[in-house]
């Protein structure tokens, strides 16, 4: 470890017990509640030009919980211009929030909704409500080191099954309504759902792209093609991680999905909300 990446490595553990001894964080395992992640590196799953060594995350908060329809539902109703039949089509394309009844209606089924992850939201309107609250979405590198978690471990990479449980999730089809219960996956920081609920927007999810923009682009990265997909990878058992790539490098961010939601984040030093450390009140 060299001398640049030590004095990270304190910061974080110093901002971390910082925010413990001054009370900064509680305990909740409400809707509104953000987990503290002391940082660490998290190593691309393609090295590129940009990126050719682990990359430093700084510590961060991020949502426990994906953000719900009854929270986005305030945001559509304090800004109207984010409402479906308001919002410009530049912005969302017509799966937008097609699942709802109305512009401020969630439908037959909103008891049962409301508290479910809102999907179908476009890139646009996910950054827009971030910054309604003063956030934003995660990045590449903080959605990763996160999902890196298991129950017990902040990188549960080496524990038996942990592969193959995540492309478990990945496997099944859209999660139904019942399945969204407290017991859902809560790794080590107290962030549940992470993997087997939705798929996240991330704030720089098309900054992994496999292909150009003609025939004749020299740009083109043709390691990234079918079986020559894992040659230069950080780590070729990573599979789940080749289908998150896969799956942002074919998105636009007008795109609303039926299995797309997000959560938001933001720095650790500028925190408002109540706080889960991952421990639950008792």
């Amino acid at each position: 470890m060299n001398i640049e990446m030590t004095v990270r490595s304190i910061r974080r553990i110093t901002l971390f017990l910082g925010l413990l001894a001054t009370g900064s964080i509680s305990y909740s395992n409400s809707g509104d509640s953000m987990a503290l992640i002391p940082g660490g590196t998290y190593s691309p799953l393609y090295k590129s030009k940009v990126e050719t060594e682990p990359v430093n995350v700084d510590p961060f908060l991020i949502d426990t919980h994906p953000v719900t329809n009854g929270e986005f539902l305030a945001f559509v109703t304090a800004n109207p211009n984010w409402r479906r039949s308001q919002v410009k089509p530049i912005f969302a394309d017509e799966s937008y929030l097609h699942h709802w009844s109305d512009d401020l209606e969630l439908g037959p089924y909103a008891d049962k909704i409301r508290d479910l992850p809102v999907t179908n939201v476009s890139w646009f309107a996910a950054r827009a409500y971030a910054r309604w609250k003063g956030q934003r979405l995660p990045t590449v590198s903080e959605w990763e080191l996160v999902g890196l978690a298991s129950e017990t471990h902040p990188d549960g990479r080496e524990e038996a099954g942990y592969y193959n449980r995540i492309l478990e999730w990945y496997g099944r089809p859209n999660q139904p309504i019942e399945k969204w219960k407290p017991e859902t996956f809560r790794n080590v920081y107290g962030v549940y759902g992470i993997h087997g609920l939705v798929w996240e927007w991330v704030e720089d999810f098309n900054t992994a792209l496999v292909t150009g923009e003609s025939r004749g682009d020299s740009e083109l990265e043709r390691s990234l093609f079918c079986g020559s997909g894992s040659v230069n990878s950080s780590n070729f058992r990573d599979y789940a991680a080749f289908m998150r790539f896969g799956f942002r490098s074919s998105l636009s961010a007008s795109y609303a999905i039926p299995n797309l939601g997000f959560r938001c984040t933001k720095d650790a030093d500028n925190s408002k909300r109540q706080i889960s450390t991952g421990e639950s009140k008792q």
